[in-house]
């Protein structure tokens, strides 16, 4: 089984919350953005909370996201996982977040984009980060996989986002 890797941080000087997710699927690695697969809420939600809509070409949502504040990457550099599935990652190695955060020491939260990339971080990060005064809060995950909650729920619990903002 191949390892699969992350994509670099979306994170500038305006970055005041960053969002993880675990690892981008196979659409998304395939496409070079995150949460490329068309049946992800994520760009739906940044469309409602934010005005990234998924009508706007990538980059442009990525402007958007940055003009408000918010950072993106994912929990995980590497593993082997085969398909898309969280529950399918084995053999995890984490992201630099000492680096990220010695950086953008600005970034005050730190919003999980569901259980797996909260419990990765949890286990290989939150060690390495001694007296992190960053607030940490996980979100229902935007994943088409994670059906048990409605769009609206969703939009309504990760407006989270746009409170940690102001």
């Amino acid at each position: 089984m191949a390892s699969v890797y992350s994509f670099p941080p979306v994170v500038s000087r305006n970055s005041k919350v960053l969002i993880l997710g675990s690892m981008p699927g196979e659409v998304s690695l395939k496409a070079a953005q995150y949460y490329a697969h068309p049946r992800n809420a994520f760009w739906r939600i940044m469309g409602e909370l934010f005005g990234a809509r998924l009508s706007l070409p990538y980059q442009e949502r990525l402007v958007v996201l940055d003009g408000a504040g918010i950072a993106l990457w994912d929990s995980l550099r590497a593993c082997t996982r085969p398909g898309s599935l969280d529950s399918a990652i084995r053999d995890e190695e984490a992201n630099d977040f000492t680096a990220l955060f010695t950086s953008f020491p600005q970034i005050t939260h730190v919003f999980f984009n569901g259980a797996k990339s909260e419990a990765a971080f949890r286990r290989h990060v939150l060690p390495t980060l001694a007296g992190s005064q960053r607030v940490f809060t996980r979100l229902p995950s935007t994943s088409p996989a994670h059906a048990g909650m409605t769009f609206d729920e969703k939009v309504k619990r990760w407006s989270a986002v746009t409170k940690a903002l102001s």
